[in-house]
Parts: structure tokens; sequence; C-alpha cells
């Protein structure tokens, strides 16, 4: 996407934003004149969400989520073709960064920041997931694995409360803090260190930037993902299904739809969390 097609592509963006904020506009899957049987609205301005790993996967499914809120969206992935797809098919900021880069990541949220004057929901999901036997794997492989899946969430939080210092613009909604973990911090297989430590960190992290960014009135919380399949329905077994107490193995909306909630208005009492959606399997007895 050229520059000058960028720039007036936020720019239509950023009045549609300011229609919805006016009243002149508003989400139609939000927002009906009578309300239909059977369905729940609940209140959803119009937020600026920042989506790491936002192009594939749960990350993907966490974009369009806000999307379809109504939500001015911004992705940071290493994938620059699906995320340029992204950004022509459905309108969102795209930014090609390696999440390991510390460099490229305060470079492309400080550029966010600056076209935006500011974000309102961070949704930390990039990750890589390699799996290796102890005697195999290297202290670069390990390195990299905490480096991506841990390391970018301390640089966003600490940009952000930077900024937040610098400009502070009151606010009845704060902000939102929300980092994708994986049961697997508590629970793990064999060659899985790098991947169960990281995500252990981003649990721990996510308690412990609840308390330095309360002051900006931003809530941290965590979401634990247990087995959530990415691919085709095809490919999963029903034993697969069946050995969840929930009948069914997970999916990327399921945790799309917890962000969302985490984000609405009023739930800025959760704080601190670390909500487990694993169909129950962490809470069941297996002995074998």
């Amino acid at each position: 996407m050229s520059s000058n097609i960028k720039e007036m592509a936020d720019n239509y963006l950023e009045q549609k934003m300011e229609d919805m904020r006016s009243g002149k506009l508003r989400p139609s899957s939000l927002t009906t004149a009578t309300p239909r049987k059977g369905f729940l609205q609940v209140p959803f301005p119009p937020r600026r969400v920042l989506v790491t790993g936002g192009a594939n996967g749960i990350g993907l499914a966490i974009t369009r989520a806000y999307i379809n809120a109504g939500c001015k969206v911004a992705v940071f992935d290493i994938d620059k073709e699906r995320g340029q797809q992204l950004a022509q098919n459905e309108g969102i900021r795209f930014y090609h960064v390696d999440l390991c880069d510390a460099k490229k990541v305060e470079e492309s949220f400080l550029n966010l920041l600056h076209a935006w004057r500011d974000v309102d929901i961070i949704v930390n999901d990039a990750g890589i997931s390699s799996f290796f036997p102890l005697t195999d794997g290297g202290l670069e492989s390990f390195d990299r694995i905490i480096n991506t899946n841990m390391r970018p969430i301390y640089i966003l939080a600490r940009l952000w409360a930077l900024h937040k210092k610098q400009y502070p613009i009151p606010s009845d909604y704060g902000g939102r803090m929300i980092n994708i973990s994986s049961t697997r911090h508590i629970q793990s297989e064999i060659g899985t260190e790098g991947y169960s430590a990281s995500k252990g960190a981003v649990a721990s992290i996510t308690h412990a930037l609840m308390m330095s960014l309360s002051e900006f009135g931003i809530t941290v919380n965590c979401i634990s993902p247990g087995w959530i399949h990415t691919g085709k329905p095809e490919e999963l077994t029903e034993a697969d299904h069946l050995q969840h107490p929930s009948h069914r193995v997970g999916t990327p909306e399921d945790i799309a739809r917890t962000c969302i909630f985490l984000s609405l208005p009023g739930n800025d009492f959760i704080n601190g969390a670390d909500i487990v959606v694993d169909g129950g399997m962490t809470r069941k007895m297996i002995y074998v």
C-alpha cells in the first residue's frame, strides 16, 4: 500500500470514528433501533485497538472481533503478506514487525501513538510455540521464544505509561491491556521449557503491570487458552472433542469473545485476573 493510499484510508477511518463519537454513525452490528428478542445489547463505544500477532490464528479472530465492534484496529505482525491483505480488505493499520526486535516494536508503537494520539486497548497475542527436546534446544532458541512471547508486553506497557504520563488526558475509560498466556504455564509436556516459561512470565507480568498501570486507569488481565484449533474442523476427531468437559475443542473466536468482554466499559473491576478458557481441561482429573 502506498503512503498516499494509506493516508487516505487512515483519514477515512478517522472520519468514521468521529462520526461514531458524535452519534452520526453507529455500528450496525452493535446497535439497532429496537432490541431483538434473544439478543443481548451492551454499550461498546469505538476504541483504538492494537493487536500484536493479529494477522493469523487467534490474533486474526481478535482483530476481526474488534473491527466488527466498530473499533479502529492496528496490527503488529511478522507476516507481511497477510497483514497487508488485512489492511487492504478490512481497513486496519498494519505494521510489519518481528516482535523479537525490540527497536522495531518501539518505533512502530511510537508511530502509532503519533498517528492516533493514544490507544485504548492493547491485546498482546503474538507468540511462537517452538517445542524441542531439552537436549536439542540451544540458548538462542530459548531466548527467541522469551523475547517474542513476553518482552514486547513490557516494552509496550512502558511506552504506553510514558505516553500517559506526558499527555494526561482525562478519560472515564482509562484503557485495557489483555495478555494472551496459555494453560501450558500451569501444565506441560516434554520439550516445552521455553514456551511454558514464557507463558508463565506473561501470567506473572500481568498482575505486576496491573499495579504499575493502575494510576492511568488501565486494567491488565490475562487469558490462558487451552486447546484452540486454528485449522480445518475436519482435522479433529470425535475423541478430540469429547475429552473436553465442554465436549468440543476451542476455536479462536472463544478467545476473541473473551477479549471483547474484558474490554467492555463496565468491566473495569476485573483486574489482574488470569482467565482460563480451555473447555474445563485443566480442572479435569485424569489418571491412566
